[in-house]
C-alpha cells in the first residue's frame, strides 16, 4: 500500500488516524505547508486538490510566485579526485560536466534528457 498522493507537481504523504477515523496528508515537496484531511479516500483526494488550489490562489492574491516543488538545481559535494575524474570524462565526450552528469543520470533512470 502506498501512502503517497500526487496532484499536478505536488506530492503528499498520507496517514490514517484510527482514533479520529480520519485520513490526513501533507505536501512533502515544498517548504511551504499545505495540509488536508478527509473521512474517505474520495474526500481526501478532493481536499488535496482543493488545498493546492487554495495555496496557488493565496500566492496569486499576494502577488507571489508559488514555491516550485523542484528548482532543477542540486548541490552535490564530491571528493576532489572524483570531481576531477568526472570533469575529464565529460571533456572527453565534448560536454560540460553538468550536461554529462544530467545525461548519465537520465539514462540510468530510464529517461531521455529533458523528459
Amino acid at each position: 500500500m502506498t501512502n503517497v498522493m500526487r496532484f499536478k507537481s505536488y506530492v503528499a504523504r498520507v496517514e490514517y488516524d484510527g482514533e479520529a477515523d480520519l485520513f490526513h496528508g501533507e505536501v512533502i515537496n515544498l517548504r511551504d505547508v499545505i495540509t488536508f484531511q478527509g473521512k474517505s479516500v474520495r474526500e481526501l483526494r478532493k481536499a488535496f486538490r482543493d488545498s493546492v488550489a487554495d495555496y496557488l490562489a493565496f500566492c496569486k492574491e499576494r502577488g507571489e510566485d508559488p514555491e516550485k516543488p523542484f528548482s532543477g538545481k542540486v548541490l552535490v559535494r564530491l571528493p576532489h579526485e572524483l570531481h576531477r575524474d568526472l570533469s575529464h570524462a565529460a571533456a572527453a565526450k565534448g560536454k560540460s560536466l553538468n550536461a554529462w552528469i544530467v545525461e548519465r543520470l537520465a539514462r540510468k533512470n530510464g529517461r531521455r534528457q529533458g523528459s
